[in-house]
This record gives structure tokens, C-alpha cells and sequence, in this order.
């Protein structure tokens, strides 16, 4: 199987696409996997290095070939706040949960999830559910081994309270010895992306 060693980033390349793969977020965070394109090339995806792709990039094949990556759209939860520092807090409250947003002109974008949902509504935030790619910021959370983005749990809340209760603490014991005991364990789960290859797009808006 021909393989695909090489990415032009968008805005890089003016030559025609032999081929084009609609890919989610996921799929865009990969070092190796067999990709079939819309017009039927199969190809491996065979990077010395696991790659964040966007929209408009070129995996480059072998022989020369250029086959495009276009941005899937996903379900995504659209918040918006009242206003500039409102919607800093918003973005803050995301940030301090690890989740992976994307900055629009219009507000913050974020794969759904109730448990966040909730949250933001409790902060006053309008949510909107839309249809859309998703090309969050790069940086805002760490990647593993296998260049997935690595999410944090739903129940993240509940882990938060739980570490407050293991903190460390000194006492000293009937010899009048001074011991020091420290707890803290904290794991990330990795959120599994939706495949949602259609160009169709709605939205709508909790109230």
C-alpha cells in the first residue's frame, strides 16, 4: 500500500488534490493509519511523528501525490457569553477542566458534553448546539503518545473535591516524631470523537 510520509500545511500548496479524506478531530491527531480517500485511494498514513492536522493541509504520497485533509464536522456545543470578560471567565472555567475549545469570532467552541454544558449554563453562559469542524486551540492540553489529545473525564468535578480530601498533612506521633503524609492521584481519560462526515449543518440553541 503506498503511504502518505509527508504533510504540506495549508495555504502551501497550489497543486491538484488526487484525492481528498474528511477527517474528525480524532483522525486529524494520528502518527499511522489506513486512510481511504472520497474517490476510493487508499493509502497509509505513515508519519515520523504524530501531526495535528487542520482543514486545507496535504498528506503527501510516495509518488508525489497530494491528497487533501478536510475538517469534519462534528457535534459541538457553541457558548457564548455577555460580554468580553464574561466570556474570559467562561474560557478560564474550560481551561481550568483541560477541555480542548476552539476561539471563534462569536464565542468558544467544544465537543458536547452535558456535565460542561451544565456548568456553563450555571455561569449565565447561551449555548447552542451546532454541527461544525472543530480546530481547537493547540497547546491548551496535553497529547499522549499517540498523538490524540488527552481529555479529561466527564466526572473531572468529582475527581477535583476527592483530591481536596487527600492533601498532605504533618502530625506528630507520641515520640514526639513529625511525619509528613502526601496523597494525590489524578487521571485523564481519553474522549473518543463522533464521526460525523456530512457537510450539513444546523444548530440549535438551548434556552
Amino acid at each position: 500500500m503506498i503511504r502518505a510520509t509527508q504533510v504540506k500545511p495549508q495555504h502551501r500548496w497550489t497543486e491538484a488534490a488526487a484525492d481528498t479524506v474528511v477527517l474528525d478531530f480524532d483522525d486529524r491527531h494520528r502518527r499511522r493509519l489506513v486512510m481511504t480517500g472520497t474517490r476510493g485511494l487508499g493509502f497509509l498514513l505513515d508519519l515520523e511523528n504524530a501531526v495535528a492536522l487542520r482543514g486545507g493541509d496535504a498528506l503527501v504520497l510516495e509518488d508525489g501525490r497530494l491528497v487533501e485533509v478536510v475538517a469534519a464536522a462534528e457535534p459541538l456545543l457553541e457558548i457564548r457569553g455577555r460580554d468580553a470578560q464574561h466570556l474570559v471567565r467562561l474560557a478560564w472555567h474550560l481551561g481550568n477542566r483541560h477541555v480542548p475549545a476552539q476561539i471563534t469570532v462569536r464565542g468558544l467552541r467544544i465537543r458536547r458534553d452535558h456535565v460542561i454544558k451544565a456548568m456553563v449554563k450555571g455561569l449565565d453562559a447561551r449555548v447552542i448546539e451546532i454541527e461544525a469542524p472543530f480546530d481547537p486551540e493547540g497547546g491548551a492540553y496535553a497529547a499522549d503518545g499517540h498523538g490524540h489529545a488527552a481529555h479529561q473525564s466527564h466526572d473531572h468535578a468529582a475527581h477535583d473535591h476527592a483530591a481536596q480530601g487527600h492533601e498532605s498533612h504533618d502530625h506528630h506521633d507520641a515520640h514526639g516524631h513529625r511525619h509528613t503524609h502526601g496523597h494525590g492521584h489524578h487521571h485523564h481519560d481519553e474522549h473518543c470523537g463522533h464521526d460525523h462526515i456530512g457537510g450539513h449543518h444546523h444548530a440549535h440553541e438551548d434556552e
